[in-house]
């Protein structure tokens, strides 16, 4: 007699993923895509070489716009080139200023905001983003930010200023009224060479 074999049951397991913890980047697009839907408006608040931004602009299609700042020339062509090259320049308007200057810009209520603090790993090293422009910022989007929106940052902080930058916006998360904003903080505790830190700070 032939032993039956459930079927169901297997198409189960095989369906079955193996969760693996993402690296700060991988799970700041995890949270992106969860959020951002066509037709939102998004910032990339530090354009680098425009690989955040050509992700939010693939998330957000015709209907939506991303805002990307960056203080380099070098880094918003960059940035421009590469939206150019996936056709998607049309949604995207690439702004050679500071990400403090953002409510010259942005008027409308955004989904969602993300920062690479750091430095432009191919650009001068010495010019770095600062705590003291990085939380006007991120108080101005704050107050930009749709409900249920959120506002990320992946902190790289090996580089001289970081730890200081790292500290003062660690502070100030830990500041936020949390009937206003949920905070999470996500790091691998074990890795060496300062790994980085994502902060995302969610709209109530």
């Amino acid at each position: 007699m032939k032993k039956q074999v459930n079927t169901t049951v297997i198409i189960k397991l095989r369906m079955v993923k193996i969760l693996k913890l993402q690296s700060a980047l991988n799970f700041s697009h995890t949270l992106l895509k969860e959020i951002v839907k066509p037709g939102d408006v998004v910032v990339d608040a530090t354009a680098g070489k425009g690989n955040d931004t050509l992700f939010l602009a693939q998330l957000v299609g015709e209907r939506g716009h991303v805002y990307s700042f960056d203080i380099q020339a070098q880094a918003t062509q960059l940035t421009q080139r590469l939206v150019e090259q996936h056709q998607v320049e049309q949604q995207t308007t690439v702004i050679n200023d500071g990400h403090e200057n953002l409510t010259n810009y942005v008027k409308s209520p955004i989904t969602a905001s993300i920062f690479n603090l750091g430095y432009l790993p191919e650009g001068d090293h010495k010019i770095v983003t600062k705590p003291q422009t990085t939380l006007k910022s991120v108080q101005s989007m704050m107050k930009l930010l749709k409900p249920n929106g959120i506002i990320i940052l992946v902190i790289y902080y090996g580089h001289p200023g970081g730890k200081q930058e790292k500290e003062q916006v660690l502070q100030f998360a830990k500041s936020i009224d949390q009937h206003q904003f949920n905070v999470l903080q996500y790091q691998f505790i074990n890795q060496i060479h300062e790994p980085p830190i994502l902060l995302a700070l969610q709209k109530r």
